[in-house]
């Protein structure tokens, strides 16, 4: 009886749900939907999704099925994963997708795919075999045959039927009416389902409860570091979706396998098949100061230059695997890796207003100097490179404060009404306001008296450590002894138009720029497999400069997005018409209407030049940048380097940041902090 109400409401949502079957349509059909729009910036979400026509349900079940993970899935992965370690979590986990074997053969059948059959079919065997019923995995590790990863939607798409509108379901979270009907043909090739017994009906709930605990890291990750998660997790899906429906997540297709020696491309050069994007990347500017004006204090001599975008982009390498290091799944009670230990706490700045989390982790010693973190520009607290500084800071000896950057939507949120981030003088304000309440809530809860405290801030958040250095000479407040500022834009002004450039130089034709878009998305799920699986460490990443400029510019947009998202309160406003203004503004709009800062100003006031006093008479700061910081130019160095004497730090190459894993940068750090 179920399955005949499921199947009826599938049929409804099928009839009276608008198709459209954009991967299946003509390019030019892509393009007359796509393009009606007039926005300056593409809308992923609509480009991937389409018109988000059931917008007011889909939120309200997002909304509920956020609340129904919150409080009875995630309590019960916790437990779950409290129960078994990851070894044995991953093992049920290949056995269920061993078992899975009848979905995807049937898949490629259906999509007239003879390699997949042959593939799936052999992988099967194999698994069953000497996997051991499929907890392991010979056919890859051994044999290097790899998965499919085929599903009954990926069929129906090839056999030309449309997606439907997008929706979120109770429980299901987001699908389309074909999706939907893709897991009412997989539930028919699921043999338990003709099984009715207690014991089938346990082994199924443990199969499906080790099988969810999967998206809780994606889920979490939603929640807490985006102002509008039910967007974004509506741009994951299409985007993910439509990697799959076109079979862009083949490993062949973006031609990276184990083989593949990353270190040793060509520079820049990405195989790539099919009439894909192809080309290696172009050379670098020629901006480096010649050796009369100012020489490189720190050389990396085995820097594998790209083109300046990609080279920043190499600060993903800029890790510690150690930090998440455990035997057990970071939902369990037992991790106790570094990352698990940090404790989050949250401080009222302003009345009325929602409190600010930081997050900490404090030695013993309560007498410990103290380091305060502040990230690049739309990082939150719990960012990646704050917990890899942090756990250098910690194993020194270190309590450690990670504050989110001041250009976050959780920290507008905390802020007086009217407050706009983007002017460094204001901003460095409140960025003292928040370091203050946190040391006095640590002092008051924890009894810490710090002999020393020193402050950190990348790009964005090292022009706010500068900012308040200044401000602390003046008016001492918070007793920090030392700033540390590593590649902060010299001027705001140069550095926001060079990020709406890169956004600007897309494709026009936006049928072709949604499957470069696409294509770029799956290499990044490639890559990351690659690099967990692998130990992957690589000098080199296989991107072509344009799909670098196509992911920072993502990035660099959402969090834009979040930020005026927070500012307008969007949750009282109509998305739709929010989001287009969202996808009309550059970030010099952005200056311009909440800053009243205009490009024809000479940007004097969002420059380091206002700090000039300080960075001459001062000593207690010290600053890195990289000559080929493309955030930067060459006269912006010099200009800095008279101000700043030997108290900047001038590094060969690594771009924006692109250095931060290096061997060299790292070392003449700690020299800076901790001495010898």
């Amino acid at each position: 009886m179920i399955r005949k109400i499921i199947l009826l409401f599938i049929v409804f949502l099928l009839t009276f749900s608008p198709i459209k079957a954009e991967s299946v349509t003509t390019p030019e059909t892509i393009q007359a939907v796509e393009t009606t729009e007039s926005d300056k910036y593409p809308d992923y979400a609509k480009m991937f999704t389409g018109e988000d026509k059931h917008e007011k349900f889909n939120r309200k079940m997002f909304n509920l099925n956020s609340k129904l993970n919150k409080f009875i899935a995630k309590p019960v992965h916790i437990i779950w994963s409290s129960i078994l370690p990851q070894c044995c979590i991953n093992r049920i986990r290949d056995a269920y997708n061993n078992i899975d074997y009848p979905k995807r053969l049937a898949s490629c059948i259906m999509q007239k795919d003879g390699e997949g059959v042959k593939k799936e079919t052999v992988r099967f065997l194999t698994n069953s075999t000497l996997g051991l019923g499929g907890l392991f995995d010979p056919a890859d590790k051994i044999f290097k045959i790899k998965p499919t990863n085929e599903n009954m939607e990926q069929a129906l798409c090839k056999c030309k039927m449309g997606s439907g509108s997008y929706l979120v379901m109770p429980c299901l979270s987001s699908c389309t009416p074909r999706s939907l009907c893709g897991r009412i043909l997989e539930a028919a090739l699921d043999p338990s389902v003709y099984l009715a017994s207690p014991i089938t009906s346990i082994v199924k709930f443990g199969l499906m409860v080790n099988r969810t605990s999967y998206m809780q890291p994606l889920a979490n990750f939603i929640e807490t570091n985006y102002a509008d998660p039910y967007d974004i997790h509506k741009k994951l899906f299409g985007i993910e979706n439509y990697i799959r429906n076109s079979n862009y997540d083949r490993q062949e297709l973006l031609g990276i396998n184990d083989e593949t020696d990353l270190n040793n491309s060509d520079k820049g050069e990405t195989i790539m098949t099919q009439g894909q994007i192809t080309g290696g990347a172009s050379d670098l500017p020629d901006i480096l100061p010649s050796e009369s004006e100012i020489k490189p204090d720190i050389i990396i001599s085995d820097y594998k230059t790209q083109t300046p975008v990609i080279d920043s982009m190499k600060t993903v390498l800029f890790e510690d695997r150690s930090i998440n290091k455990s035997l057990w799944n970071e939902l369990s009670v037992w991790n106790r890796s570094f990352a698990k230990r940090i404790k989050t706490a949250a401080v009222t700045v302003t009345e009325g207003k929602a409190p600010y989390k930081f997050k900490y982790i404090l030695q013993k010693d309560k007498n410990a100097p103290v380091m305060i973190f502040y990230p690049s520009i739309g990082e939150g607290a719990g960012n990646h490179h704050s917990l890899v500084f942090g756990k250098m800071f910690y194993d020194a000896g270190y309590s450690v404060i990670m504050q989110g950057s001041h250009f976050h939507w959780e920290f507008v949120k905390s802020m007086p009404d009217g407050f706009a981030p983007g002017m460094p003088d204001t901003d460095s304000e409140y960025i003292r306001l928040v370091s203050a309440k946190i040391l006095d809530y640590l002092k008051e809860n924890n009894n810490i008296e710090p002999k020393e405290k020193i402050m950190v801030g990348t790009s964005f958040g090292a022009v706010g450590t500068l900012f308040v250095a200044e401000k602390e000479s003046k008016q001492n407040t918070l007793s920090v002894n030392r700033f540390i500022a590593i590649s902060p834009p010299v001027e705001l002004k140069y550095a926001l138009m060079q990020i709406d450039k890169n956004g600007e130089e897309f494709d026009k034709d936006f049928s072709e720029f949604k499957d470069k878009t696409a294509l770029t998305a799956a290499k990044i799920l490639q890559i990351y497999g690659v690099k967990d699986e692998k130990n992957f460490q690589a000098d080199l990443l296989p991107f072509t400069d344009k799909e670098a400029k196509l992911i920072t510019t993502f990035v660099m947009r959402q969090k834009l997005s979040d930020i005026i998202y927070t500012i307008e309160n969007g949750s009282k406003n109509n998305e739709n018409d929010l989001y287009k203004m969202i996808n009309n503004m550059s970030f010099r709009d952005y200056a311009e209407k909440y800053l009243g800062f205009s490009v024809n100003d000479d940007g004097f006031k969002a420059s380091l030049y206002t700090l000039s006093d300080f960075l001459v008479s001062s000593n207690n700061y010290h600053i890195y940048e990289a000559f080929d910081d493309y955030l930067i130019n060459q006269t912006q160095i010099l200009k800095l380097k008279k101000l700043a004497g030997n108290k900047l730090s001038c590094i060969n190459c690594g771009s924006h940041l692109g250095f931060l894993y290096k061997k060299e940068f790292l070392d003449e750090l700690k020299k800076t902090i901790f001495g010898g």
